[in-house]
């Protein structure tokens, strides 16, 4: 099979399993107890922190071990709210979001919180004026825009949406969890409060993920109980997993600073090429400039994108039609919507996202098994465009 669905999730890195293994079998103590194998877990959580703080430029103290980027992002998201207030505060983000910000936005909408969705332009990108606007110093509040888009692929104007929130005097949260570990991410850069990352998107295993809090800031835990995490998150730390991110932070950050992807960009762009040159009615999605080094989400004009998942999966191809999280949905993505797709240019379109680990020979392969698959699918549906098709494989 060939994997091209790694911002769905990612293949687990060797050396990351190789770490993890001794914190399986070995040193499975509770890093809280007193005795000195209990000292030698609480080593690896501290070189854990470290790792992940070196991946975006951050002090280990600032780094507080979650479950992943769902928790991460509400664990914020809950925080602020209850910090900000309901009466007076405004709450910004985005119409392009996760879902594990819209979501919790919309609860507090739902409770009488005054939450304010920023548009953004047809190559996904914020609008940044509207954002400006959006934003009102005049009152308390916070605003949470990702850092790239989890369908396209495509990075936001971090730095200036953070300047806009920050001179209003707001807090500032990003969901960064498809960029750590695929571009560089900087915290003193881009001074962001809060920021999100999962694991499991950068080759290391789901169920762990991390929460960076700006030090100096006040943060009240949604998890409450025996303090770990230095009060910030209390439940008993997950270490093999944590060991594994850590791990995995150490490892993109050598990519990064290698050649910062360079691979990767360069198989994706020849992935595109040879869809535009092999197949008539191609559409590339997103901008071309502010994006992910890893993602092609592309469009083909009359031709079902559920069709198509069929034919790859049969062909040993394996990609998605858009989030994971909406798979089995048949109404389009709120991402392609907030673009400003067509129901039909929604149902036409795939995402297919390499990582560190494809291939020269599997970008091949597959871009002429996406190219089959088209012809094979017009060929069923025939003019004039998309439609309901039962695709048999030969």
């Amino acid at each position: 099979m060939i994997y091209l669905d790694s911002n769905a999730t990612s293949q687990i890195h060797p050396e990351v399993v190789e770490a993890m293994m001794p914190y399986l079998t070995d040193y499975w103590h509770n890093p809280s107890s007193g005795y000195r194998s209990a000292r030698t877990v609480r080593d690896a959580l501290a070189t854990a922190r470290e790792q992940i703080a070196t991946l975006i430029n951050a002090h280990p103290d600032e780094i507080v071990f979650t479950s992943g980027g769902t928790e991460s992002n509400n664990m914020t998201l809950k925080w602020l709210a209850r910090h900000v207030g309901r009466k007076e505060s405004k709450v910004v983000t985005v119409a392009s979001e996760h879902s594990a910000v819209l979501r919790p936005c919309e609860a507090m909408a739902a409770v009488g919180y005054d939450v304010s969705m920023c548009g953004v332009h047809d190559d996904g990108r914020l609008r940044l004026d509207q954002f400006s606007e959006l934003v009102d110093g005049g009152r308390p509040g916070f605003a949470s825009v990702m850092w790239s888009n989890n369908e396209t692929g495509v990075t936001h104007p971090i730095a200036e949406a953070c300047k806009v929130v920050k001179d209003a005097g707001w807090a500032f949260h990003t969901d960064a969890i498809q960029a750590v570990g695929k571009m560089p991410v900087d915290v003193r850069e881009v001074p962001v409060d809060y920021l999100s990352l999962s694991g499991h998107k950068f080759h290391a295993p789901k169920g762990v993920g991390a929460l960076y809090v700006r030090e100096g800031l006040r943060f009240e835990p949604m998890l409450r109980g025996g303090g770990q995490e230095n009060e910030r998150r209390s439940g008993t730390e997950n270490v093999p997993f944590i060991v594994g991110l850590g791990k995995a932070a150490e490892i993109m950050k050598s990519e990064l600073d290698r050649d910062g992807h360079a691979g990767v960009r360069e198989r994706r762009n020849r992935f595109e090429d040879r869809l535009i040159s092999e197949i008539e009615g191609v559409t590339l999605n997103g901008s071309r400039e502010h994006r992910a080094a890893n993602i092609i989400h592309v469009s083909f004009d009359h031709c079902e994108a559920a069709g198509l998942l069929i034919l790859l999966d049969e062909a040993g191809v394996q990609c998605s039609a858009g989030s994971a999280c909406m798979t089995g949905k048949q109404q389009p993505s709120h991402v392609q919507k907030a673009m400003g797709f067509s129901d039909e240019k929604a149902r036409s379109s795939l995402r297919i996202s390499l990582s560190i680990f494809t291939t020269d020979e599997e970008v091949e392969e597959a871009a002429g098994a996406v190219a089959a698959a088209v012809i094979k699918l017009r060929s069923v549906q025939g003019p004039p465009g998309v439609g309901p098709v039962v695709v048999y494989g030969s």
